[in-house]
């Protein structure tokens, strides 16, 4: 009887440790009541950096060995000031833009901010902020043929090179063009400057800066311009940082940097205050 009274209660005791080891196991997976997951501006705030995808687009992000952060240009000035905001610093690495979504939503980058177009796409797969800047996309040819291509009509026949991914790239399949597509903006004016492509399609501000009198590309016009659109910026769908985006673009506007900066780089004329 002693023996078989043991036996009951070892068995009993092991049943017991089970269950405790069991709830011990189960408290550590669970949450604690009242705390919440890491919200994505708490993520940025707490590496203390905030990492912008970027191609390389004069006006708005281009390279300069004279900056620290290797990178200037209107909205890689505005990325720096809203670094500062947050209290982090800024990094900014260069991405295919047609792979954007995929980059946020692998925390690679924590925004896209590139003279980003606020269409249909972004807005439904992004966090986007309000619209910064006024654009539009433009057809861009050699300077001796620009008399032959004022009209949509007319610019069917052309070949085009445009940014993958890119606003410009959606108008060029939405009219049916013949087109290649290219790494960015800045490969599209090369494929025309070699004859490699008749046109291409790049964003106004773009063109603005690079092409005509002046400019890198002094034997370029654009044309036509295919249609209107606003410039935003992109973050993780549902991140805080878009809110605060709008607050700190709302403070710099009524301080006069936004300005600021925007007529340092001559695009102020595109900006929405």
């Amino acid at each position: 009887m002693k023996k078989i009274i043991a036996l009951l209660l070892s068995i009993s005791m092991i049943f017991l440790l089970c269950a405790c080891g069991g709830g011990k196991a189960a408290d550590k997976e669970a949450p604690i009541e009242g705390e919440s997951a890491e919200s994505d501006l708490e993520y940025v705030q707490g590496k203390g950096k905030m990492v912008v995808g970027i191609t390389e687009f004069n006006p708005l992000d281009y390279r300069s060995a004279d900056d620290p952060t290797g990178w200037i240009g209107f909205d890689a000035d505005m990325a720096k000031a809203f670094a500062d905001f947050l209290g982090v610093e800024v990094e900014f690495v260069e991405i295919d833009w047609d792979n954007k979504i995929m980059e946020l939503d692998a925390k690679s980058v924590d925004a896209v901010w590139n003279g980003m177009t606020l269409t249909p796409e972004a807005l439904n797969a992004m966090e986007c902020s309000k619209s910064y800047a006024n654009n539009a996309q433009v057809v861009v040819v050699n300077s001796d043929v620009a008399d032959k291509y004022q009209d949509e009509e007319s610019i069917k026949e052309l070949n085009f090179a445009v940014e993958a991914g890119s606003a410009g790239e959606a108008e060029a399949k939405a009219r049916e063009l013949n087109y290649t597509s290219v790494l960015t903006q800045a490969d599209a004016l090369m494929e025309v400057a070699s004859g490699t492509s008749d046109a291409c399609i790049i964003d106004l501000l773009m063109a603005g800066a690079m092409i005509g009198e002046g400019t890198s590309y002094p034997e370029m016009s654009y044309t036509v311009k295919l249609n209107s659109e606003e410039y935003g910026v992109g973050f993780r769908k549902g991140s805080e940082l878009a809110a605060k985006f709008n607050e700190f673009l709302d403070t710099a506007a009524a301080e006069g940097q936004v300005l600021e900066i925007a007529e340092k780089y001559g695009v102020q004329e595109s900006v929405i205050e």
